[in-house]
C-alpha cells in the first residue's frame, strides 16, 4: 500500500513536471523579449530603452518593476508618456521577464542594484533618475546608497523599503526550501497558479480596478515560469532582511526624493515604508492618494507623471 502510494505521488509529480515545461515553454513563446539584452560580468540583462524628445538632455529615467512582475507592467502603465519627456528605460530585473540571474545572492536590492548601474555604465548612461515600483522601491534605495554618483534623483511608487511586523506568504517560504522548493515550482505551482492569476491581479488593484486585459498585456503568466518563480520566491522571501539592513543608510541619500502612495494600499503598509522614506531622506516629499491602492502608476498615473517632473525640476534648481 505504501508503495503504491510512493508510486501514485511520484506519477503525479510527474505529469506535473511534463505539464509545467509544456506550458512554460509556450508561455515563454507568446511573450519574447521585446527589447535589447546587456551583459555585465556574464550576466544578460533584458531592457527597453525609449528614446525622448529630440535635443532633451537630461538625465533618462530608468524605471524599476516591482515582485512577480516584468518591464511589460510599467510599459504598459506609462504606455508612451514618458517618451514624450525623457530618454526612459525599462529593466527586467535580474531573474524576471528575460534578464539572467545568478543565484539567491541576487535576490538581494543591492546585488539587484549594482547589475543595473553596470549595466547602465556598458551603454555609456552616467547618471539617470531612478523609479522603483513595490519591491523595485528598496532596489531604488539601494541604487542611492551604493551608487550616488549615478543618481539623479528618485521616485518611489507604493514603496517596498522598510521591515514590517510579520512576515510573508507561505508559498514564498516553501520556494526558498531546499528540494521541497523545486519540487514544488517545476512540478505544482503552474497547475495549481495558473486560474488564480486574474484574482491575484484583484487583489494587487483593491480597491481599486485593474485595466482590461492587464494580465495578457504584461505578460503575468511569465511568472509562472519555474526558474523565474523561484527567484520571485527568492526576493520576497529575502526582502525583509536585506531592507533591515539596508535601511539605515538611507540617511546617506541626497538625491532629489519624491514618492508617490496610495492611503488605501493593503500590500505594503505605507505607514511603515511611505512615511519611513520621508523620515529617512532628507527632503523628500510624499503625495498622498485619497482611495488608492498599490498600483497608482495605472491608476493615478497623472499623479506620478507630476512627480517624475518635479524631481526634475528639483535637479534643475540644484
Amino acid at each position: 500500500m505504501f508503495s503504491l502510494a510512493i508510486a501514485a505521488v511520484a506519477g503525479l509529480l510527474g505529469f506535473g513536471a511534463v505539464l509545467t515545461h509544456v506550458a512554460a515553454r509556450r508561455i515563454s513563446q507568446q511573450y519574447p523579449p521585446i527589447g535589447e539584452f546587456v551583459d555585465v560580468g556574464g550576466v544578460r540583462l533584458h531592457l527597453v530603452d525609449e528614446a525622448g524628445p529630440e535635443g532633451d538632455d537630461r538625465p533618462p529615467l530608468v524605471v524599476i518593476h516591482g515582485a512577480s512582475a516584468n518591464l511589460r507592467e510599467p510599459m504598459l502603465a506609462f504606455a508612451g508618456h514618458l517618451r514624450q519627456r525623457q530618454r526612459t528605460l525599462f529593466i527586467d530585473r535580474p531573474g524576471h521577464g528575460w534578464s539572467e540571474r545568478r543565484g539567491r545572492a541576487d535576490a538581494s536590492p543591492s546585488a539587484q542594484a549594482a547589475l543595473i548601474a553596470a549595466a547602465l555604465k556598458a551603454k555609456g548612461i552616467e547618471r539617470a533618475v531612478i523609479l522603483g515600483i513595490s519591491w523595485g522601491g528598496a532596489l531604488a534605495a539601494a541604487f542611492a546608497v551604493n551608487h550616488p554618483q549615478q543618481t539623479a534623483g528618485l521616485v518611489f511608487i507604493g514603496p517596498a523599503t522598510h521591515p514590517w511586523p510579520g512576515g510573508v506568504d507561505w508559498h514564498y517560504g516553501i520556494t526558498v526550501t531546499p528540494v521541497l522548493g523545486t519540487l514544488f515550482s517545476h512540478c505544482l505551482m503552474l497547475p495549481i497558479a495558473w486560474n488564480r492569476v486574474p484574482r491575484a491581479v484583484e487583489g494587487v488593484f483593491a480597491p481599486e480596478a485593474a485595466p482590461a486585459g492587464y494580465s495578457e498585456a504584461i505578460g503575468a503568466r511569465l511568472l509562472l515560469r519555474p526558474a523565474e518563480f523561484i527567484a520571485n520566491g527568492e526576493d520576497v522571501h529575502d526582502l525583509k532582511a536585506n531592507v533591515t539592513a539596508l535601511a539605515p543608510r538611507y540617511r546617506e541619500i541626497v538625491a532629489p526624493t519624491e514618492i508617490v502612495t496610495g492611503d488605501a494600499d493593503a500590500v505594503v503598509w505605507p505607514s511603515i515604508h511611505s512615511v519611513g522614506l520621508e523620515r529617512d531622506i532628507a527632503g523628500a516629499n510624499v503625495t498622498w492618494l485619497p482611495g488608492a491602492g498599490h498600483m497608482p502608476h495605472h491608476t493615478r498615473r497623472a499623479d506620478v507623471l507630476a512627480a517624475i517632473e518635479r524631481v526634475y525640476g528639483r535637479m534643475g534648481r540644484g
